[in-house]
């Protein structure tokens, strides 16, 4: 498959991430009567990314993230040269996405997207009133979990077929544990789609998820390459015992 095709399905599947997520947060998580609050948005942003999995996850990969192109880039998995455009097109889907849900919230009276519009903040902006340490702690160990969940799903020792169940339950409880402290990125892409829409404290706050999200990643990344080396080393000193045995 082209870089080309790739990015474009990587486009595409962001789109959907962001659109689907930010979508249900900014239509649906309050509205009267009938919101669906912060379970109903964790299991958006986890339905988006599995069904995209389905989708597109034979195509590109189904990243949908820079955090997560870095990490697989450390991990071993991804070809650093395809980062630039990788990123680049999952930062467009996420503008994209912003843009389009823009559009459909702006046609009620009391719209204001400088009040939020699902972008990711800390202090005052952040739902639960969290400072700066803690969303940066929050979202560097959300993300490294986020990508050692990928990292192990996607393993070829892993369970066929079941690697996008089990990152888009993955994703959901990072949702459901992360919401409160910055309303959740764990995505620069994602966190960068509304602060340019919600403009002003939103993109003066914006480097805190690019920094924390993909230093995570790169944690992550790291991490299971560690692990997958001692694996390896392990399976050559099997192979080297059963040789032994077989002389």
């Amino acid at each position: 498959m082209s870089l080309f095709k790739r990015c474009i399905a990587e486009l595409l599947g962001t789109f959907w991430l962001v659109f689907g997520g930010c979508g249900a947060a900014v239509l649906s998580a309050k509205f009267p009567e009938l919101g669906i609050g912060f379970l109903g948005v964790a299991l958006a942003f986890g339905l988006t990314v599995l069904t995209m999995a389905y989708a597109i996850g034979h195509i590109s990969g189904c990243h949908l993230n820079p955090a997560v192109s870095i990490g697989l880039s450390c991990a071993g998995r991804f070809a650093p040269g395809e980062l630039a455009p990788y990123v680049v097109s999952q930062v467009a889907g996420a503008i994209l996405a912003a843009a389009v849900l823009y559009l459909i919230a702006s046609g009620t009276a009391d719209f204001d997207p400088s009040a939020g519009f699902a972008a990711n903040g800390y202090g005052e902006h952040s739902p639960g009133g969290y400072a700066l340490g803690s969303a940066l702690l929050a979202e560097l160990v959300l993300t490294f979990m986020f990508l050692i969940i990928i990292l192990g799903a996607t393993d070829g020792r892993a369970p066929v077929g079941f690697a996008p169940i089990a990152i888009g339950l993955g994703l959901t409880l990072i949702h459901l544990v992360g919401i409160p402290v910055t309303n959740l990125s764990v995505n620069p892409a994602r966190s960068t789609g509304p602060a340019l829409f919600a403009g002003g404290w939103a993109l003066v706050q914006l480097w805190a998820f690019w920094l924390a999200p993909i230093a995570g990643a790169v944690l992550a990344g790291l991490s299971y390459r560690w692990f997958e080396q001692g694996s390896a080393a392990l399976n050559v000193a099997a192979r080297r015992a059963s040789l032994r045995e077989g002389n």
